[in-house]
């Protein structure tokens, strides 16, 4: 990955360690252990919403802004097109979920892993996409008036999602991805937000991604 670090690459990279905890921790679930179907499953429903969310902010928000930036508007239309192609392939990876977690069997664990690595692939075409053809558009306006404005509506919508936000996408994260959160959120705020106001993440879904016995 080529590109100064954004926030929106921040976020990819979470994106990214998720699906590949899925597609892993999948085949490794024990024959008939619904605990662990359910568990997985409330895993995939976060990453679903986070990404949801993330990319409802840039169709209501960024994709405006960037409608109106030179070189940009063809582009836009494209990204438009690839998220809906995305929500698809989520909303068929929540679907293999949900069947999984009724059953925990390992033959729908096999199909949901096969949802998941499907997904992966129209996930990651977009998210390449976006870092390597959409962001150099975007990087000279990054200190706009603007552009501010716009940061601003992205904002997750309460304290409590903001802090479940900060945890989900801290957990595991990179060193390269930690440096550039440390060098635009005080270390104090993403701790506190991420502890106190999304201790829920850490309640019901970093277990997830633990070491099974």
């Amino acid at each position: 990955m080529t590109g100064p670090m954004t926030m929106n690459r921040v976020i990819h990279a979470a994106v990214r360690r998720d699906l590949g905890r899925l597609a892993s921790a999948l085949p490794a679930a024990p024959d008939g252990d619904r605990a662990r179907a359910r568990q997985l499953q409330v895993a995939y429903a976060n990453l679903h919403d986070q990404l949801k969310d993330h990319h409802e902010g840039e169709d209501r928000h960024v994709f405006p802004f960037l409608a109106r930036v030179e070189g940009a508007t063809e582009l836009v239309g494209v990204m438009e097109t690839e998220h809906q192609a995305m929500a698809d392939a989520l909303a068929g990876v929540r679907t293999a979920m949900d069947t999984y977690a009724s059953t925990g069997s390992a033959d729908d664990a096999h199909a949901a892993r096969e949802a998941v690595v499907r997904a992966n692939e129209v996930v990651e075409r977009h998210l390449h996409h976006e870092e390597n053809d959409l962001e150099p558009l975007m990087l000279p306006h990054l200190e706009t008036p603007e552009w501010k404005a716009v940061e601003k509506q992205l904002r997750p919508a309460s304290l409590t999602d903001s802090g479940r936000f900060m945890a989900w996408v801290q957990d595991g994260m990179p060193e390269a991805e930690r440096a550039y959160l440390r060098s635009t959120i005080p270390a104090p705020v993403t701790f506190l937000l991420s502890r106190l106001a999304g201790r829920s993440y850490y309640r019901d879904v970093a277990p997830a991604w633990q070491p099974t016995r």
